[in-house]
C-alpha cells in the first residue's frame, strides 16, 4: 500500500488499504466498525507520516459503507427471501431515478421541467447510499451467490457496480426503499439526511399519482450511523415536506428510522428489520 503520489501529496487508495488492513477478511461480528476505522488511521500513518488527517476523512465514508455492503449481501445469502441491497454511486455518475423503467423515468424528467418552468427553480436531487430492492418480481441475475470471505479490490468493485443490473429495469414498488449511511452526525449531515428522505418520498409520491396508484407500499428511507446522540435522533424526527400539504394526506417521517450500526452483529439484527418482507 503506497497511498503517497509522486509529488509528495497526500493520497490514499481507498480499495487497497480497505483489504490490505482488513488483510483480506470482514471482521468479527462485534468487532466495532468505528475503531476498526481508527486503527486502519493509526496503521496509515505509521506507514506512511506525510498522510494528512483531511485525507484520511476523506475515505472514511466509503470504509463504512463497504463494511455495510458486504454484511448487506451476506445477509441476503443466507436468508434468499430477503430484500436486496447495493450501494448507490454519486448522482453524478448515476442518477437514481434511472432505476425505474424508461416510462417511469421519463414522469421524473417530466416533474424536474415543469418544476423549472413553472417557478425557474430546480429539483436538485442526491443520491442515496444504498437503494433497497424487493427483486421477486424482477429478471436480474444475483451479482452474488455466495458470502463474500475473500476481500479484494476487484469484490469491492463488483460490490460498487452491482446496482447497475437494475438500471431500468424497477417498476413502482421494486424499490422499497433507501438507506443513508454515516459513520458520525455532523449538524450539517443531519440536516441532508432528511432533506434527502424528504425528495426521494417526494418523488415516490409524484409517480404514484401520475400511475394512480390507490394503495402503495409506501417507500422506506433509514439512517445508519455509529454512534446516534439525542440530538442526533431528535434532528431527524422531521417530516417529510410534501406530507403536509394538504389535509388529505397522514404526515409521513422523513426518515422512517435511525438505526445505530457499528458491529456485524447489530447490521443482522436491523437486516431481521427492515429486510424481510
Amino acid at each position: 500500500m503506497n497511498p503517497i503520489t509522486e509529488d509528495g501529496s497526500s493520497r490514499i487508495n481507498s480499495k487497497g488499504a480497505f483489504c490490505e488492513l482488513l488483510n483480506g477478511r470482514m471482521p468479527s461480528e462485534n468487532t466495532s466498525f468505528r475503531l476498526l476505522i481508527e486503527s486502519f488511521d493509526d496503521e496509515i500513518l505509521k506507514r506512511h507520516p506525510k498522510i494528512t488527517q483531511n485525507a484520511l476523512n476523506n475515505v472514511h465514508g466509503s470504509w463504512y459503507e463497504w463494511l455495510i455492503s458486504i454484511s448487506f449481501i451476506n445477509y441476503h445469502i443466507s436468508h434468499p427471501e430477503s430484500f436486496v441491497v447495493f450501494p448507490l454511486p454519486n448522482i453524478t455518475q448515476f442518477d437514481v431515478a434511472r432505476l425505474y423503467t424508461d416510462e417511469l423515468y421519463d414522469l421524473v424528467v417530466d416533474l424536474r421541467r415543469k418544476v423549472n418552468e413553472a417557478a425557474s427553480v430546480q429539483l436538485i436531487t442526491s443520491n442515496p447510499d444504498f437503494v433497497i430492492f424487493d427483486s421477486r418480481n424482477l429478471d436480474v441475475s444475483d451479482a452474488f451467490t455466495t458470502q463474500i470471505n475473500v476481500l479484494d479490490e476487484g469484490v469491492i468493485r463488483q460490490i460498487m457496480n452491482a446496482y447497475s443490473a437494475y438500471a431500468s429495469r424497477c417498476g413502482f414498488e421494486d424499490i422499497v426503499g433507501y438507506v443513508s449511511a454515516k459513520l458520525s452526525l455532523r449538524p450539517d449531515r443531519r440536516l441532508q439526511i432528511p432533506h434527502e428522505g424528504s425528495l426521494m418520498k417526494a418523488i415516490y409520491t409524484h409517480i404514484q399519482t401520475r400511475k394512480w396508484v390507490i394503495h402503495p407500499n409506501g417507500l422506506k428511507y433509514y439512517a445508519f450511523t455509529s454512534r446516534a446522540t439525542e440530538p442526533d435522533k431528535n434532528a431527524l424526527k422531521t417530516v417529510a415536506t410534501h406530507s403536509i400539504t394538504t389535509v388529505f394526506d397522514t404526515p409521513q417521517a422523513a426518515v422512517d428510522d435511525l438505526f445505530e450500526i457499528d458491529t456485524i452483529e447489530q447490521c443482522n439484527t436491523v437486516f431481521d428489520k427492515i429486510l424481510i418482507a
